[in-house]
């Protein structure tokens, strides 16, 4: 998955925030688990991005009014 553009994701509406919110957070957790046991080598850079990603979407969220 490429990194997220805020611009990009402002115009997505609420619903489909909310979609690539669970996908991030699933993402991560996937990514948590490998780093845990070792496996994650070249990709290790990717939990922080992702991270990063997920702060974006709900910061968003936020500033719309939506409760997370």
């Amino acid at each position: 998955m490429a990194r997220l553009k805020l611009k990009d994701l402002r115009e997505m509406n609420d619903k489909d925030l909310e979609d690539k919110l669970s996908e991030l957070k699933a993402e991560l957790g996937k990514l948590t688990v490998e780093a845990a046991k070792g496996t994650l080598r070249k990709d290790s850079g990717k939990v922080r991005y992702r991270r990063r990603d997920i702060a974006r979407v709900m910061t968003i969220l936020r500033e719309r009014g939506k409760k997370i």
